[in-house]
């Protein structure tokens, strides 16, 4: 199947942001887009797939984290309609153009779940701050606060699955023990 070519124009808009520096914006927003839809369904893969002790918690914590995401892809793909351009949020689109890797299919204990996606959670919070610099210094302060938001909770969800990790051999070998001061 060919790769078809996503267009690049701006409908015209009564916004204060001028053309060149709403199509950057667009273009950091429809990046969020296709990670942020990514994410939510490897958090979908891990709730569907979850086994053993903590597997009611971890089911009901991927399920809420998914559900958060799933708010986070609507928020980031009208604020790219808002700025003029258009929205590129198929699931085709986000396996092409997402940040993350892939999701481990072999796995099922909650520990493998909950490092696979404090991994990816720790890439896309980075990616989310990264974006509040830039959008900022494009001069859309309205797109660096959904960014601001975005980030809060993502640091929120990343801090709730790294305590299931606090004190295992998981924690130990992804460096998420920090050092004492």
């Amino acid at each position: 199947m060919a790769t078809q070519t996503r267009p690049t124009r701006l409908y015209a808009t009564r916004i204060d942001l001028a053309a060149d520096q709403r199509l950057a914006i667009v273009e950091i927003l429809n990046a969020t887009l296709a990670t942020t839809l990514d994410l939510k369904t490897q958090v979908k893969q891990a709730h569907w797939n979850v086994k053993g002790k903590d597997f009611y918690p971890l089911h009901e914590l991927f399920d809420e984290i998914a559900g958060q995401f799933e708010d986070y892809v609507d928020m980031v793909a009208e604020r790219v309609t808002a700025l003029g351009g258009l929205a590129y949020g198929t699931a085709r689109v986000a396996a092409d153009a997402s940040i993350l890797p892939e999701y481990p299919y072999d796995i099922t204990s909650g520990e493998d779940h909950v490092v696979a996606l404090s991994d990816r959670m720790a890439a896309y919070a980075k990616h989310v701050r990264e974006s509040i610099d830039a959008t900022d210094e494009l001069g859309d302060a309205d797109t660096a606060d959904l960014y601001t938001e975005v980030s809060r909770t993502t640091d929120k969800y990343l801090w709730f699955l790294e305590a299931h990790l606090h004190g295992t051999d998981a924690a130990a070998r992804n460096g998420a023990i920090a050092a004492t001061v």
